[in-house]
């Protein structure tokens, strides 16, 4: 069960920094850092959407409707590092926190997922109307060391696209992904 999920905390660094941006891009000095660091958020931010991971270690909630059925819930970009807590709104508007112990957490499935106990059951009560169920979870890798190596070349790739054609269009041609860039990130897509 897939629901609605909105980013928390952002990653608080990329997985390729500038030094390495600078080589790719063959550019020295530093008149262009602010620059190129943003453009390598937006790259990130780009790989990340098209393979629907989290490359570097973020924050999100995800909002479900109802408890899943079948007892397991998909957690959206992984690779998942941990589960924070899942809370519940009953229809009285109070919030409860499900407890960990009724819950094993899946961090070598991708998508991870939250799986509920052998003995466990989802909470009985009714729920509120609209998104009363909140899992918040840490996604991404731990480290740029350990981002595959096609993710950061997927980045840098495009990054020497924007780099180069700093505008939205470039006259004569139809803006698109590079053959190539499409390629490492069709190979990084997670599939549902």
């Amino acid at each position: 069960m897939i629901g609605t999920w909105t980013l928390v905390t952002p990653p608080t660094e990329e997985p390729v920094t500038l030094a390495e941006i600078k080589d790719h891009l063959r550019v020295s000095g530093t008149a262009e850092d602010s620059l190129l660091t943003l453009y390598a958020q937006m790259a990130r931010e780009a790989v990340e959407e098209e393979c629907w991971r989290a490359l570097m270690a973020q924050t999100w909630d995800l909002y479900l409707d109802a408890w899943p059925a079948d007892g397991v819930i998909l957690l959206p970009r992984p690779p998942l590092q941990s589960v924070t807590h899942i809370k519940y709104t009953d229809e009285d508007g109070v919030t409860a926190t499900f407890a960990a112990t009724e819950y094993g957490v899946d961090t070598a499935s991708e998508p991870g997922r939250v799986v509920l106990g052998p003995d466990a059951d989802w909470p009985s009560v009714t729920l509120d109307s609209s998104n009363p169920i909140t899992v918040r979870f840490v996604a991404g890798y731990a480290d740029a060391s350990e981002v595959p190596a096609m993710a950061k070349a997927a980045i840098l790739l495009q990054l020497g696209e924007i780099y180069a054609n700093r505008e939205a269009v470039i006259v004569g041609s139809t803006p698109q992904v590079t053959p190539a860039v499409q390629r490492v990130l069709n190979l990084l897509r997670v599939r549902y």
